[in-house]
């Protein structure tokens, strides 16, 4: 139910920042979907150390947050299918441009989401399991 509650959540996020940001040339790189899933990968980076870090132990809060929320916001199926959509278009360098910075940026979100978790102040530390 954590999940699919989160991922309502999710989905309906991306649904807006899709329906709001539309790129005025669908044919162009595809900024929404990776800043999309950017924005998902500095959010998991934070979310997951903060949960296996900081919070008290809870059943529901990587169901709910890492898995559904998180999981539906970002789309890695659309990531996949507008790759191919610009390899078939012989759009190449677009295309590897993509999935280099979409590769790239997200490995580096995660890693600055992660380092913003163990930046902020709090009361007590647990270790990691």
């Amino acid at each position: 139910m954590a999940v699919a509650l989160g991922g309502a959540v999710g989905t309906l996020g991306r649904y807006a920042l899709e329906a709001r940001l539309a790129p005025a040339d669908p044919a162009g790189f595809p900024v929404v979907t990776l800043a999309i899933n950017l924005a998902g990968a500095l959010a998991l980076g934070a979310v997951m150390t903060l949960i296996l870090e900081v919070w008290p132990p809870t059943r529901l809060a990587r169901p709910f947050l890492g898995i559904g929320l998180i999981g539906a916001f970002t789309t890695m199926a659309t990531f996949a299918l507008e790759t191919v959509r610009m390899l078939e278009a012989g759009a190449v360098v677009r295309a590897l441009a993509y999935v280099g910075c979409s590769l790239a940026g997200g490995v580096g979100a995660v890693l600055l989401g992660a380092a913003v978790a163990r930046a902020l102040p709090v009361l007590g530390r647990r270790g990691r399991r």
